[in-house]
């Protein structure tokens, strides 16, 4: 929660620009195109798609190195207890400075500077004093480091921009993996039977280990399955008995309170209402058992079986 107190002189110092984010929220810029795509025109910044900053006031062309590499020191020392390291708010409670419009449409600190200067007021923020101990030239790096940082963004929940890393899992007791999994996986699967391999086919620990918690992966569609996007997932199928003797059995495509809907092998959708325990419903769910050690295996579990299945090859 943001406080909503006034925070004493001595301690607000260190925060410059907590005032600058006060505004609407913006677009945030996406990330540089790839290699071999349209390289944006020099003087616009990083983005494309749509997403990055297209009205002229706010195109600006990269900073000077140095000067970000001072800004960046500036800000650690000055900032960032009220902004955060990544600009997106710290522990006093200063804005989001990355969805500041001001911090958009600045260019080099002009916009920045005033703010510093006369500092702010901002209902139900810390109150942001004047900073006289900042030069022109500090706050001008300062909002050269900010820009930088912003110039990096991309969409809305994306990665940090790098490489893809992929974590070693690997780190659980293969031994007691295989007890587990003979105590609680034998009864369907055998290291020598269905699973036989599954180490080649699967080389990454990590889809390996997604594949054997879900018990193949992939989306059924509501509570039946095999319906869109079904993938290689087991068919649920259902048994439907009503008070005359009749029974229908095929693929659970729908069930609820009210109705039950299946598709047996004609291919003809039948749907049943739900009157009670009327008709009688019998779901066969392959990965009944996978849902149930859910609740039962830790994460010790997770990675000793992983680590066992691993051995499989």
């Amino acid at each position: 929660m943001r406080p909503t107190r006034l925070v004493a002189a001595v301690v607000i110092p260190a925060c410059v620009v907590v005032g600058l984010a006060a505004q609407a929220p913006q677009t945030p810029p996406a990330q540089p195109p790839p290699t071999g795509a349209p390289q944006t025109p020099p003087g616009t910044p990083p983005g494309g798609r749509g997403r990055g900053a297209v009205f002229p006031a706010q195109q600006r062309a990269p900073g000077d190195p140095a000067l970000i590499a001072r800004g960046k020191t500036l800000y650690e020392i000055n900032c960032r207890a009220c902004h955060g390291a990544d600009l997106r708010g710290g522990d006093i409670g200063g804005p989001n400075l990355l969805r500041s419009q001001l911090v958009l449409n600045d260019q080099h600190g002009e916009q920045i500077l005033p703010v510093v200067r006369n500092g702010r007021m901002n209902p139900g923020m810390p109150v942001m004093p004047p900073q006289p101990n900042l030069s022109d030239d500090d706050v001008k790096a300062i909002a050269e480091y900010i820009h930088s940082v912003a110039a990096t963004m991309r969409g809305q929940g994306a990665p940090p921009p790098g490489a893809e890393v992929e974590l070693n899992i690997v780190v659980g007791d293969a031994n007691a993996g295989r007890a587990f999994f003979q105590s609680k996986c034998s009864t369907c699967h055998s290291a020598t039977g269905d699973l036989q391999g599954i180490a080649s086919k699967i080389t990454s620990p990590f889809m390996l280990q997604n594949l054997w918690i879900t018990g193949g992966g992939g989306g059924r569609g509501g509570r039946g399955g095999g319906g869109a996007g079904g993938g290689n997932s087991p068919q649920v199928t259902v048994v439907v008995a009503s008070k005359s003797g009749q029974r229908v059995e095929g693929r659970l495509d729908r069930i609820d309170d009210f109705i039950v809907v299946l598709t047996p092998e004609d291919g003809i959708q039948r749907s049943f209402r739900r009157d009670g325990a009327e008709p009688r419903i019998e779901i066969r769910d392959p990965l009944e058992g996978h849902r149930k050690l859910l609740t039962e295996y830790s994460n010790k579990d997770i990675h000793d079986v992983t680590a066992y299945l691993v051995t499989l090859k």
